[in-house]
Formats: structure tokens, sequence, C-alpha cells
């Protein structure tokens, strides 16, 4: 079983190579939640055309890869994702290398990294997010799926071969991709009106139709911890708690708080124990949310968890939860 101290990550994006290069930068590379907010504060486009970790299913209805951000324009859809590498980036047949130089006062060690090819990667998401749409009845063509890899860090050089991949943006040329994003009034209402087939566009009723599919689409179960770190991935279950995802969106825990009450309970022969309140799905009504289910169990109950980018399951003490937020 991984130890859960290894494990408690905050959501941003990591890299090798970019944690042995942060002490030769003065830069400070922003985080995903971070960037997102940049665009929507660059571009305008509105919180529903923004989308972080969808997670789409394949041809074969099996692997599940997220894209870091889909942006929905009328332009069409742009499916990007994020690298927070530093050092010079390279291609070699299927790998990319990652090189950084570590100077000391002595000598220069150079670190490489060897990564699968992101570009790859991000067009395969895309023809699969262009599948899962036509297969969800809307028919948008290929041609308006842009996939794409940004690089959020100043200290990123590209060698002369990538600078050429138009799939590639850069940290100097990110704020002039995203400026293209914004539309004016003319532009919305010749969506509204014009038919896809004849504008090259995306029509104003296709985006809504995309809309409504990716807010159904999954994206990673998020656990949050007492102590305040989150881990991200695939709740798989616990002993004591039968739910029904589709109509489950939130398991709150609450445990035992005082020393003397937890004492209590185990003079009595019991142990502690922890209340797990689910919470229905959907919009919030005048009173909060509707509670769907509750039950108590014990506080060393093991939650069962697949952590993102992890081979194998981690349990996770009941006791230790706050609060797990299930993905549709």
């Amino acid at each position: 079983m991984p130890q859960l101290g290894s494990l408690f990550t905050p959501f941003h994006l990591s890299s090798k190579a970019s944690e042995s290069a942060k002490s030769q930068s003065s830069h400070q590379t922003p985080t995903l939640p971070d960037f997102i907010q940049h665009v929507r504060k660059l571009t305008g486009i509105r919180k529903e055309d923004v989308y972080s970790h969808l997670r789409i299913r394949d041809q074969f209805q099996s692997t599940k890869d997220d894209i870091n951000i889909v942006i929905l324009t009328g332009q069409g859809i742009f499916c990007i994702d994020v690298k927070p590498w530093r050092g010079t980036v390279s291609a070699h047949n299927k790998t990319w290398h990652v090189q950084v130089k570590e100077e000391d006062q002595d000598f220069t060690n150079t670190c490489i990294e060897q990564i699968e090819d992101p570009v790859k990667a991000i067009m395969t998401k895309t023809a699969n997010l262009c599948s899962h749409l036509q297969r969800s009845g809307v028919p948008v063509r290929q041609s308006l799926f842009f996939p794409r890899v940004l690089l959020l860090s100043p200290d990123c050089e590209l060698d002369e071969e990538l600078r050429k991949r138009r799939e590639l943006i850069s940290h100097g040329q990110t704020d002039d991709f995203l400026k293209s994003f914004r539309e004016g009034y003319m532009a919305w209402i010749s969506d509204a009106l014009t038919p896809s087939w004849l504008s090259g566009r995306l029509s104003y009723r296709q985006m809504e139709s995309v809309r409504e599919v990716l807010r159904r689409v999954g994206t990673w179960d998020l656990v949050s911890l007492h102590c305040g770190e989150q881990l991200k991935g695939d709740f798989q279950g616990c002993q004591y708690i039968a739910l029904n995802r589709q109509e489950t969106e939130t398991l709150e825990f609450s445990r035992v708080k005082t020393l003397s009450a937890d004492s209590l309970w185990a003079l009595l022969g019991h142990a502690p124990q922890v209340t797990v309140k689910m919470y229905k799905r959907g919009a919030q009504g005048w009173l909060g949310k509707s509670l769907n289910a509750s039950t108590t169990i014990p506080s060393n109950t093991a939650v069962i968890f697949r952590i993102s980018g992890e081979e194998v399951d981690a349990k996770i003490p009941a006791n230790t939860i706050h609060s797990i937020l299930l993905s549709n």
C-alpha cells in the first residue's frame, strides 16, 4: 500500500525536470487553477465554456485520460494540455527530452528526463472527445477541434524543430494565443443565425449542445482531508457505505471532536465512530444541500481510493477525511 504521507499533494501540475530546476529560476510557474483564472480574465470567456480535467473514454470505452483544459468558442473546441517544464525540450523519435542544467560553484550537472510525446497524446485525447460528442448525438466536424500543448514556464525553451509545431504554445506566445479567443457582438450574432456548414464555425445551437454533453463528462473524484490536503483520483468504495453515484454528489465525514467523549467510547468498549452524510447530486435548494442518506461507521474504517498516477489503491482512515466530492 502506498504511504499516505507521500500522496498528500495539492492540486498543481508537477514534473521531475521542473522540480530540479526550481532553485535555478526566479520565475514562479502558476498552478493550473491560477492559469484558468488568467484565461477567463484575459479572454472574457464565460465560466461554463472553460472546463478542466475532463476524462474522456476512448473508442473502446475503456481508457479515461484527462484533458487539462477544454475551451469552447465559436471558432471551435480547443483541447489543451498544460506543461510546467523548465529547461530545453527536444524530440527524439517517440520520446521527448527535457534537459535541465544544475549549476554549482564547482561544476555543472545536466539532468535529462524522458517523456512521452505530449503532442501525440493531446491529439489522441482530442480525437476521443470528438468521437464522444458524435456518439452523444452532437455532430461536430473534426476540423473544429484544435489540440494544443501549452508551456507555462518562461524558463522552458523549445529546440528549433519543435518551434515549428503549431500545436505547441510557448510561454511568450500564451497571451496572444488567448487573446485570439476574444469575440465581438457581431461574431455572437453570426453564430446564433448562421448554420455551421456555411460559416465554418460552431453555431449557437451546436455550442449549447456541446455544453450539455461536457457538463456530464466526468472529472476526478476529490478527497479533502482534515489536514487541508486534497487527493484526486477514483473513489473505489468503503465497507460500510452503499451509495448510488448517479444520485450522490458529496460525502461529508464528521468525527468526535472532544477527547473526553472519545475516551468514554473507549471505556465502554466501543471504537470511536464517524458519521457520514451523503448529499444528493444537483443544485442546492433554499435550505441548502438535500440529504440523501446518513450512516455511522467505525473511525478506523478504510476508505478505498485510487489516487491519480498510482498503480495500487490507497486505504485512507475515515477519521482523516473531511469530505469526498464524486464526479459525474
